[in-house]
């Protein structure tokens, strides 16, 4: 589904992402690990056409996406999120959840004045769709909540819950369980595993590995702005080139 081709972004005289090349398989869960500095957050912004790429090519489902806004890509099928919940604080729950629904085909000027049913038909499927994923991540009797009296783990919900209005088939998630508490890591956890079970292919950027280990059938290494290793979690930890550069010890 996801092809990185020798990617490379410079950042002046810091090569952030060096000869960066993986692939990510339709309907799979692939973890990206490394240490700090890695390169991995730029990476996925580089895919997710957060940044321009400078040098290499990102193909997603056969066609390359490198350079295209972040619009275009969503509109591909591919989403992400970040590693700082980004919820519009000024409006509600329910609001963040409509304004991240995908647009019609039929709406524009024009449209708005003749086809005034089909607009208000398709504004109820979208609050139904919303109610359902609120639901879904025990966020509905908060929907006309503003977004800014969340709680984080809520608010990391409500991102996960508002990723899913853009019907994706592949949902990059970075670091998903960063500043929340135990039960609601595993809440998400829980939530990420649904997610699987629908049929979105996943890759996840995440520090925890035994979370890593338990979503992730496979697992990329990066270090150093470019893939280190590649295989199960066993094998990873049992690598000594990244036991070197990340583990520190074998486990």
């Amino acid at each position: 589904m996801l092809e990185v081709r020798s990617v490379s972004k410079r950042f002046g005289g810091n090569r952030a992402v060096d000869g960066c090349s993986f692939t990510v398989e339709a309907q799979t869960s692939i973890g990206l690990i490394g240490p700090n500095g890695a390169g991995k957050t730029t990476t996925v912004n580089l895919i997710s056409g957060r940044m321009p790429v400078d040098r290499g090519s990102i193909v997603f489902k056969g066609q390359p996406i490198q350079n295209l806004p972040m619009w275009k890509v969503a509109r591909r099928g591919l989403t992400r999120t970040f590693q700082i919940s980004r919820e519009l604080r000024a409006l509600t729950v329910m609001e963040n959840m409509l304004i991240a629904a995908q647009l019609q085909p039929f709406e524009g000027i024009v449209q708005t004045v003749f086809e005034v049913g089909r607009i208000r038909s398709a504004e109820k499927d979208g609050v139904r769709k919303a109610f359902e994923l609120l639901e879904l991540f025990q966020l509905s009797h908060l929907a006309n909540e503003y977004a800014a009296n969340l709680s984080g783990g809520q608010k990391r919900l409500l991102e996960l819950a508002r990723s899913l209005m853009t019907d994706p088939e592949l949902l990059i998630l970075d670091e998903p369980l960063a500043g929340v508490n135990p039960t609601t890591a595993r809440n998400i956890a829980e939530y990420i595993e649904t997610m699987r079970a629908r049929g979105i292919t996943l890759l996840i950027i995440e520090h925890n590995l035994n979370m890593v280990e338990r979503l992730c059938e496979r697992v990329i290494v990066m270090a150093e702005g470019s893939v280190l290793a590649e295989g199960s979690m066993k094998q990873i930890r049992e690598n000594p080139a990244v036991v070197d550069a990340y583990l520190g010890t074998v486990v």
